[in-house]
């Protein structure tokens, strides 16, 4: 198994939404340690990990929002680190700001070197705000993005489709100049408070009825029901990418001991768990309900069939699907 990438992620910024279905389940407390003491250990780590693995990319984020109190020198030093958040941006959860402020932030930003930004829409804007968690957060992003794309900035818009806002998004996609953004339909994930919409997932029926206009910004091939993942020619799987999350907890002993101590610790922690837990095809195999119409991501489904495994097996095994601390990816 191939490590192609190492995460550095530092929970370290407050989110000025309360989404229902938060992937990293922010309940107000920023489980990161201080920042400038990550970027230390980030900014060594990348400079090892440079000239002794020059094939292993690195990527350093923090969360749970873009709202840093220095985002230009945050910005900064994505870019040293050759990190995505150098030039792209997710921009929920952001503090309410005046037309004026936005304009001063976005131009700031762009002048910085940032090329795109995205934002995530639960549907109209009533449902949006109570979803979110804050009134006026759906007016803010529409705001943003309106200004955004004044400035020359390019801009995404995924928005979660599920039984209770799909009456809503004919609606929706209609309030955004579509000739000029790129919006994409997604199934939410059932990480984090995501397991909330669990039984609210949209379903084949469901995706027949959607208009030609909603069904061209979804992309069905990534989202299937268990029988046709079943049947679907999976690709072999061959590498990973580790996410290190800097806790109080861990950041003296990660100070302490060498990057490749780390590193090594980082890729047997992969093995433990997946010489534990089968592979997805294996998992189909074993739970694929014929009778599920549901539509999930590939992503999705290998993580609720996991925690299925897990427990069905009584196994004790780090978890490596939350998002808040360290784990891996295999694709």
């Amino acid at each position: 198994m191939k490590t192609t990438s190492i995460n550095i992620l530092n929970l370290c910024v407050p989110c000025y939404n309360h989404c229902r279905y938060c992937l990293l389940s922010w309940n107000g407390k920023c489980l990161g340690i201080e920042y400038t003491r990550s970027v230390e250990y980030a900014r060594n780590f990348y400079n090892w990990l440079k000239t002794a693995h020059p094939d292993i990319n690195f990527v350093y984020y923090f969360g749970y929002s873009m709202e840093h109190p220095d985002l230009p020198e945050a910005i900064k030093f994505m870019q040293e680190t050759n990190s995505p958040g150098g030039e792209f941006l997710q921009f929920d959860g952001m503090k309410m700001r005046t037309r004026a402020e936005l304009h001063e932030l976005l131009e700031n930003i762009r002048t910085l070197g940032i090329k795109s930004i995205n934002f995530t829409f639960y549907g109209t804007q009533e449902y949006h705000d109570r979803f979110a968690g804050r009134k006026g957060d759906f007016e803010l992003m529409m705001n943003s993005l309106e200004i955004a794309l004044e400035k020359g900035i390019n801009v995404e818009v995924g928005v979660p489709i599920t039984k209770e806002n799909i009456s809503q998004i004919d609606e929706l996609i209609a309030m955004f100049p579509q000739d000029k953004i790129k919006i994409f339909l997604f199934t939410p994930h059932s990480g984090g408070r995501g397991i909330a919409l669990l039984d609210s997932k949209i379903t084949v029926d469901d995706y027949e009825g959607l208009s030609p206009i909603a069904k061209n910004h979804f992309n069905r091939n990534n989202n299937k029901t268990p029988l046709e993942w079943l049947n679907t020619e999976l690709p072999t799987v061959e590498n990973r990418v580790l996410t290190l999350s800097l806790l109080p907890s861990n950041i003296e002993h990660l100070e302490q001991h060498s990057f490749d101590d780390t590193l090594t610790a980082l890729e047997k922690m992969d093995e433990d768990y997946f010489g534990m837990v089968p592979d997805f095809q294996s998992l189909l195999t074993m739970y694929a309900d014929a009778n599920d119409r549901s539509l999930y991501s590939r992503k999705d489904l290998y993580l609720l069939y996991r925690g299925r495994y897990i427990e069905d097996n009584n196994l004790a095994v780090l978890d490596l699907t939350d998002e808040r601390f360290s784990g891996s990816i295999r694709y």
